[in-house]
């Protein structure tokens, strides 16, 4: 169990929470409207009001104290840079914060952001990539590597990975198997592949774009 501090309670930030408190995490979360802290309150340790680009505000939490603080502010960016820069100044351990483009990401990790995510442009590029290729189930992004569930191909229904020699001939790892019975985890060379599997391989986006081409 972590320790989260949630700073803008928008949907952004909404989602967050659930997810983090789906695994049992601690949260704090924090708007400057009331209204914005009651759908959440079921799922946080505590909540409170207050101007987080307030110094005094932002000791008052004790901000050095979670293990992780989320700047998730979407609509002001100023506040957002400001927030950042004061948690920084507060003593966070890890801050990270909302960006809509890649200028608002450079000036957020000139002031104190550890990490920045972008969840318009990561939602839109994961249904992009699931929509354009038949069969692609989901996508994980890893950088210039990425994760797809898939089907296997017509070629592959019946014969063995070994047989296939997956790795060398796709420059791709198979990391599971989702079957009607359940999922393995890093299947042996002797499995055999069938027509409803659902696989996840693992590669570069290169050796991943050409392999979603055969599909």
């Amino acid at each position: 169990m972590k320790s989260f501090l949630i700073i803008g309670m928008g949907k952004f930030g909404y989602y967050l929470c659930r997810e983090l408190s789906k695994l049992g995490n601690e949260i704090l979360a924090v708007d400057m409207e009331e209204e914005c802290l009651t759908p959440c309150l079921s799922m946080v340790t505590s909540a409170q009001i207050g101007d987080c680009t307030k110094l005094e505000v932002l000791k008052e939490l004790g901000v050095g104290n979670f293990d992780r603080c989320f700047v998730c502010i979407g609509t002001n960016f100023q506040s957002s840079l400001e927030i950042t820069s004061l948690l920084k100044e507060t003593g966070a351990k890890w801050v990270v914060s909302r960006a809509s483009t890649d200028v608002q990401a450079k000036f957020l990790l000139r002031n104190g952001a550890d990490e920045v995510v972008y969840p318009e442009r990561d939602i839109t590029e994961r249904i992009a990539k699931k929509s354009s290729a038949s069969h692609v189930f989901d996508f994980v992004d890893l950088g210039d590597y990425g994760i797809y569930e898939v089907l296997p191909l017509k070629n592959w229904v019946g014969k063995s990975i070994k047989e296939l020699n997956v790795r060398v001939s796709y420059n791709i790892s198979i990391l599971g198997i989702r079957e009607k019975d359940g999922s393995l985890f890093m299947p042996d060379a002797d499995y055999r592949f069938e027509g409803d599997d659902h696989m996840m391989v693992m590669g570069s986006d290169a050796d991943l774009a050409r392999f979603i081409k055969k599909l």
